[in-house]
């Protein structure tokens, strides 16, 4: 398996894992107010997961890529 469809792999992995995640959250007997809360701790730790793994690959890019990519056709 390619390191690209490897990699494709796990993002779909991930993508589904919170899709999943975030259904089971509505669909919870609890009140609203609760899910809210509960979505929105969800989201900002999601944020801040998605800007460490940016800033991760921004300072990897130079080193490793020789086609200099930009991601520029990423479908997310």
């Amino acid at each position: 398996m390619s390191k690209k469809s490897e990699q494709a792999a796990l993002l779909a992995f991930l993508a589904g894992a919170a899709v999943a995640a975030g259904a089971a959250l509505l669909f919870t007997p609890k009140t609203g107010r609760e899910v809210r809360e509960k979505l929105s701790e969800a989201k900002d730790d999601a944020l801040d997961k998605l800007k460490s793994c940016s800033t991760k690959l921004r300072s990897r890019k130079g080193a490793s890529d020789p086609l200099n990519y930009d991601g520029g056709d990423c479908w997310i």
